[in-house]
C-alpha cells in the first residue's frame, strides 16, 4: 500500500492568479505586429510619437480618477504620487510634437474605447479600476524599459530624457522592490475583497485591459503598415 499522501495545493496568490490568468493576452499585446514593428526598428519616430500621444489619453483616464479613490478600500493603496505619468508624457509629447501637440493630439478608435473604459471602472468600479492600473503601471516598470532603451538608440533621444520620460520612475529607487511590494498589494484584495466571484470578476478585467490594449496597437498598425 502506497504511504504517500498527496498534499492539497496551496491555493494561489491573487497576484500571481491575476498574472497567470491573463497571460495569453498579455503575450497578445507584447507581440502585436506593430509592437514587434516599433522595437524591430522598422516604424520612425512619427510611429513612436503617435504611441506616445495614444498613451496620453489612456492615462489622463488612469489619473483624472485617482484622487476620488484615494480613500478607497480596494483602490486606494495604488493611488502612488510616484507612479504619475502624465506629467511626464506632456513633456515627451511637447518634445516628440513642438508646444502646440495638443492642439492636434487626436485618439484612435481604440484608444477612446479604452479611456472611456478606464474612466467608467474608475467612476463606478474600483475593482476594475485596479486591473487596468495593475496592467499599464507594471507593465511600464517593467517591459516598457526596452521601448526606452530602443527609442534612445533609435531615435537619438537622451538616456533617460525628453522623449522617453514616460519611461523614468525618478522616484522609484528600486523598481524590484517597488514591483514586490505592488503584488503585495495585490495579494491583499483577497481580504478586501473576500467575494471570489468578485475577484474573478477583477481578473477577467484584467484581460481585458490587454485586449483594449492589443486594439490600440491594432489601429496603429493600421495608420503605420510594415513598410513605413
Amino acid at each position: 500500500m502506497d504511504s504517500a499522501i498527496p498534499q492539497p495545493t496551496a491555493p494561489l496568490s491573487f497576484s500571481t492568479l491575476i498574472r497567470t490568468a491573463s497571460h495569453e493576452q498579455h503575450t497578445e499585446a507584447e507581440t502585436s505586429t506593430f509592437m514587434s514593428d516599433l522595437l524591430g526598428g522598422r516604424l520612425g519616430v512619427d510611429a513612436y510619437a503617435r504611441y506616445t500621444e495614444q498613451l496620453w489619453f489612456v492615462y489622463r483616464a488612469l489619473e483624472d480618477g485617482a484622487e476620488a479613490l484615494r480613500e478607497d478600500p480596494v483602490a486606494g493603496p495604488f493611488i502612488k504620487t510616484e507612479l504619475l505619468r502624465v506629467a511626464e508624457l506632456e513633456r515627451d509629447l511637447a518634445h516628440l510634437r513642438g508646444a502646440d501637440w495638443r492642439e492636434r493630439a487626436t485618439a484612435l478608435p481604440a484608444t477612446a474605447a479604452y479611456a472611456a473604459r478606464v474612466e467608467e471602472c474608475a467612476r463606478t468600479w474600483p475593482g476594475g479600476y485596479v486591473a487596468h492600473h495593475y496592467t499599464r503601471y507594471l507593465g511600464d516598470l517593467s517591459g516598457g524599459q526596452i521601448i526606452r532603451g530602443r527609442a534612445e538608440k533609435a531615435w537619438g533621444f537622451a538616456r533617460k530624457g525628453d522623449g522617453v520620460r514616460f519611461y523614468v520612475f525618478e522616484g522609484i529607487s528600486n523598481p524590484a522592490a517597488f514591483k514586490r511590494g505592488y503584488r503585495e498589494l495585490l495579494d491583499r484584495i483577497e481580504v478586501t475583497v473576500p467575494d471570489q466571484l468578485e475577484r474573478h470578476r477583477i481578473v477577467d478585467e484584467c484581460k481585458r485591459a490587454f485586449a483594449l490594449n492589443t486594439a490600440v496597437f491594432q489601429d496603429l498598425a493600421t495608420e503605420f503598415p510594415h513598410a513605413a
